[in-house]
């Protein structure tokens, strides 16, 4: 490692290793930089990544040479100082409830860090305690490469000259973010509302986001009213816009084309005038002698119409629908059935994909202006309230206009798609004067189904009895999907029960094994520790044992001691102690027979004293154990 990377001290070399876990091409890739070159390794022709270090005019013969003991092919001698460039090391500091990253190479000082994070979090250097340092005492003078760092560092700051921040604010911002606002918006041209729920911390562009998604009107082309005077960045939080808690009302419509010219709008307004002055009947029934709906009145009958009720050519249904709801509104009134805003595939998703008990009959009404039966069948049958009421409790009504022959064309594909070519084809064969026509699908396993196709000759009785038998029909075909769901949702559940009582029986079985095997580990553990104390002990004893002097013969000519001791098992052993013995004499035979004088007490008779409370270095003599003493052995407590 040291003749690749040229670090001369061995404590640095060792320091960097053990950070690698002692992987050699890891370690010198950590300190010498890729772009640098490649060190190609002979160990199975791996290649490091590091300078291309080539012999040199002090280099060896040796070390040149293919048969080199050297690991690389090519060695830096061990005298040369190879130059190394700084690396860069990652730190990730925490205060408080921030974290900062800050990269620095090596030769940076701890001070470096600390300007850094002045920047950061607004405090001054000097109030900084740095910790989290795995070395000794570090100031900000420390150069980061004495510290021998791994790359990758975590720190934390401490500030205990700053007072802590105030959390009233924060926290009832907090609460706010956690709240949840209920959103009650009205889409101004259907006339429809969208309860709508958001946590505090969605922004107002999320709320614009997911009601195009509800009513199709891109963000840019939204016009709202109620939001807050205080709401005036879409990226604004909900917490912190105004909103009224728990809920709020906001209107949303399309913003209108450019304003129209004054002439344009007189004639629009006297249009309007001449046919709501009209008479109803005749001009129904001028058609049938023969004479146009404009020319009753000496104008064409394109200039008597306001706009068409759908665009030609219209890119997205939605849009397409949408000015098809308007023009409704405008021409028959409020009253009229909610047509679903979306493709004919969303109205498919929303009456038959749901669950069984929420899945309803779709009603495709189809308009044609260019019918003779359109005015009586919109204003005198689709808009009766009976009928109306009907459908928003039952159907999904989706609509289309078929005046305009690409719209028709458009639709005809649809219908083949979705329903097969018999039914577009019984479509394509209506005539204009058997329209506008109302289509009744109920939804099946495997297809869509027609029930009903209603022409527009037809009164608002017949209209209800026709609507209420596909209603008889779907009910006995919808209890049947019920039973069969909630069969399905049974054995789904009991399914699921047994699998999670399958997992929890692996996880108890799992956990009783992991606990035998903690329990076996702990024993095997304890027991080691037992033998290790035993061993300990006994070679304590043995030393004990060895170092006593010898036992004095009963014929010696100085002052012998005969000291008997009684142990807790009632046994007795004698010895005989010169009388010039120190006490811990008796205390280290004492031991070497198995009772250590920190455990146990070394007691006298007469008087009763506790002997090992007594000097040590005194002698048998000083403590009048002399000539003869009975002792007896008891544990301490």
């Amino acid at each position: 490692f040291q003749a690749c990377t040229g670090i001369e001290n061995i404590d640095e070399a060792i320091t960097l290793l053990e950070q690698n876990n002692w992987d050699l091409v890891a370690a010198i890739n950590g300190v010498i930089p890729q772009e640098n070159g490649i060190l190609q390794s002979e160990y199975g022709g791996e290649t490091l990544h590091g300078p291309a270090y080539g012999p040199t005019s002090h280099s060896t013969a040796a070390s040149s040479t293919p048969s080199s003991s050297s690991a690389f092919r090519h060695v830096v001698p061990s005298r040369q100082i190879v130059e190394r460039q700084p690396r860069m090391l990652d730190f990730r500091v925490e205060y408080r409830d921030r974290n900062v990253d800050v990269v620095l190479e090596d030769s940076s000082t701890v001070g470096d860090i600390k300007h850094i994070l002045e920047n950061e979090l607004q405090i001054p250097a000097s109030k900084m305690l740095l910790k989290g340092w795995k070395t000794g005492d570090v100031d900000d003078s420390t150069v980061l490469k004495t510290l021998h760092l791994p790359k990758n560092n975590s720190l934390y700051v401490l500030t205990p000259d700053l007072p802590p921040p105030s959390s009233s604010h924060s926290g009832a911002l907090q609460e706010s973010l956690n709240q949840n606002f209920m959103l009650i918006v009205t889409h101004r041209e259907v006339q429809r509302e969208y309860n709508l729920n958001f946590s505090g911390s969605s922004t107002i562009q999320e709320v614009k986001r997911n009601v195009y998604d509800l009513t199709s009107i891109p963000v840019r082309h939204q016009l709202w009213e109620g939001w807050p005077p205080s709401a005036t960045d879409d990226s604004m939080t909900l917490a912190v816009s105004g909103l009224t808690f728990p809920c709020h009302r906001l209107t949303v419509g399309r913003r209108s084309s450019p304003v129209q010219t004054r002439e344009q709008s007189e004639e629009q307004c006297t249009d309007v005038h001449m046919v709501s002055d009209s008479d109803g009947d005749d001009f129904e029934d001028a058609t049938e002698f023969g004479v146009d709906d404009g020319e009753m009145f000496g104008v064409a009958s394109s200039a008597l119409r306001k706009s068409p009720m759908m665009p030609e050519n219209a890119e997205n249904e939605g849009d397409a629908l949408l000015q098809f709801t308007a023009e409704f509104s405008s021409r028959y009134g409020d009253c009229h059935p909610v047509y679903f805003i979306g493709s004919l595939e969303a109205a498919f998703q929303e009456a038959f994909y749901g669950k069984a008990r929420d899945r309803k009959l779709l009603a495709i009404y189809l308009h044609h202006d260019e019918s003779v039966l359109t005015n009586v069948f919109c204003s005198q049958m689709l808009c009766a309230e009976s009928i109306v009421s009907y459908l928003s409790q039952n159907f999904i009504t989706w609509a289309w206009d078929m005046t305009k022959e690409a719209n028709r064309a458009r639709f005809l594909t649809m219908c083949t798609r979705h329903f097969g070519s018999v039914v577009a084809q019984t479509i394509r064969t209506q005539k204009t004067d058997q329209f506008p026509l109302f289509l009744i699908i109920m939804g099946k396993r495997s297809s869509n189904e027609v029930l009903n196709v209603i022409q527009g000759n037809t009164t608002v009785d017949e209209l209800m009895m026709r609507l209420m038998a596909a209603m008889e029909i779907f009910s006995a075909q919808q209890q049947e999907d019920i039973k069969d769901e909630d069969e399905r949702e049974a054995r789904e559940n009991v399914k699921r029960e047994q699998d999670e009582a399958y997992r929890i029986s692996l996880e108890a079985d799992r956990a009783k094994r992991e606990a035998q095997e903690r329990e076996m580990a702990e024993q095997f553990r304890l027991e080691q520790i037992r033998k290790e104390q035993e061993e300990e002990r006994e070679a304590i004893r043995l030393s004990l044992e060895q170092s006593l002097p010898p036992e004095p013969k009963e014929e010696s000519t100085e002052s012998v001691s005969k000291l008997r001791i009684r142990t807790p098992s009632g046994e007795f052993f004698e010895r005989r102690f010169l009388a010039s013995s120190k006490l811990q004499v008796v205390f280290d035979f004492v031991a070497s027979k198995g009772y250590p004088w920190e455990e146990y007490k070394l007691l006298g008779t007469f008087p009763r004293r506790d002997v090992t409370q007594l000097d040590p270095n005194k002698s048998l003599l000083e403590v009048k154990l002399y000539p003869q003493e009975t002792l007896f052995l008891e544990a301490k407590e």
